[in-house]
């Protein structure tokens, strides 16, 4: 295991500033990660990184789609346990189709 990606254990009085971070949150989304740019405004590379997990495998094809899935692992809380400023470092979720997600933070400035 990864002890850079490991899960923050989440106090209940924790949720509501989980669910007030989802609210901030955004989604930029990286190139190395879609096959196809979609909606997401990312030029995808000319061949995928190695070993690199596809958003399009997944079948997320949105932005907005993205951005749900981002804000709900917030709102669950599963966030990391490495934090930068008031944003985790990383949050997962799963994908209504049981995909596994993973987001890591761009920007701690925007949230991003």
């Amino acid at each position: 295991m990864n002890p850079k990606r490991r899960l923050r254990a989440v106090e209940a009085g924790e949720r509501g500033a989980l669910a007030a971070l989802a609210q901030g949150a955004r989604y930029g989304g990286n190139p190395g990660h879609k096959k196809n740019p979609g909606d997401f405004g990312l030029t995808p590379p000319s061949g995928a990184r190695l070993g690199a997990c596809l958003c399009d495998d997944a079948n997320i094809t949105s932005k907005a789609e993205a951005l749900r899935y981002l804000q709900e692992g917030l709102r669950r809380g599963l966030v990391s346990e490495r934090w930068c400023g008031d944003w985790p470092q990383n949050v997962w979720a799963v994908s209504d189709a049981g995909w596994p997600l993973e987001a890591q933070l761009e920007n701690r400035g925007t949230g991003t």
